[in-house]
């Protein structure tokens, strides 16, 4: 009985995120689901997006979290359209969530949007939402064998962004071992060493993201 409820939640998902794709093409509207385990450092980022996009770029977050408006309005500060969902318990945002999400959102003016997940690091990868990629971020400070105990999350992922790498010195941590192990889950993903404190190859990001979006 469990396997046909599932089932039926994953295939309902689906007819909504497809839906949720129309109307971004509609719009010509990239989007992206930024996914991590709490505290990888996903807010510092586009907080740090926001700042060097400005006048470039119009971007657009929706905001998932058990609770608080903290993140929003962190983001809305950096000069951001944003939008938080509070999923009161849940541990991931779905595609009807995105839906409704929407309609507070101005698309047409919106060059990128970005579904800031909820912490987790497993259910989120199993629930579509109409994105046009999937991103990963890992902070070096979680350990180098996270791919090997939450392999979906690289699996489905096209790219992994391992974050706080200015930490590196001080953490019994190998990042080529992280690099090794997510790239024999998934030999395509393209990976970003970055901190979003220093800097560090944030222009590397940055210009990947250009090239995903057509600016209006």
């Amino acid at each position: 009985m469990r396997v046909a409820v599932v089932k039926n939640i994953l295939d309902a998902n689906s007819r909504i995120a497809k839906e949720n794709r129309k109307l971004f093409d509609d719009h010509n509207l990239t989007v992206i689901n930024l996914m991590s385990s709490p505290g990888a450092g996903k807010t510092t980022l586009l907080e740090q997006m926001g700042t060097h996009f400005a006048g470039q770029m119009k971007i657009g977050v929706i905001e998932g979290d058990i609770q608080t408006t903290l993140d929003a309005e962190r983001v809305a500060a950096a000069g951001l359209q944003a939008v938080q969902i509070e999923t009161d318990g849940a541990c991931h945002l779905d595609a009807n969530m995105i839906q409704n999400a929407l309609e507070n959102l101005d698309l047409a003016t919106l060059d990128l949007l970005i579904v800031e997940n909820v912490g987790n690091l497993v259910c989120p990868a199993e629930f579509n939402v109409g994105e046009n990629l999937k991103v990963m971020m890992l902070s070096v400070t979680e350990g180098d064998d996270k791919p090997y105990k939450y392999p979906l999350m690289f699996r489905e992922s096209q790219v992994l962004l391992i974050s706080k790498v200015d930490l590196l010195p001080h953490l019994r941590c190998d990042i080529e071992k992280i690099k090794e192990a997510a790239r024999s889950i998934n030999p395509d993903l393209i990976i970003f060493e970055i901190s979003a404190y220093t800097g560090q190859g944030l222009d590397d990001w940055h210009n990947w993201i250009r090239e995903q979006t057509t600016i209006k």
